[in-house]
């Protein structure tokens, strides 16, 4: 994925986020369609590399 693309996809969601603030239902309706597999894994993976890196930085 290349920079533009993933940029894309980060100021869609931030904006489907902020539907969601203003309407929760419509929101959170097109939150869940927008997010794929991928994403989610994407961001799964990104939490859990930022969680043992964060551990390791406090053993150290």
């Amino acid at each position: 994925m290349d920079k533009s693309r993933f940029s894309d996809v980060v100021v869609g969601a931030a904006g489907n986020v902020a539907g969601a603030v203003a309407d929760p239902r419509e929101g959170f309706t097109r939150l869940r369609a927008a997010v794929s597999s991928r994403t989610l894994a994407t961001v799964a993976a990104g939490l859990v590399i930022g969680y043992l890196a964060a551990r390791l930085g406090r053993r150290r």
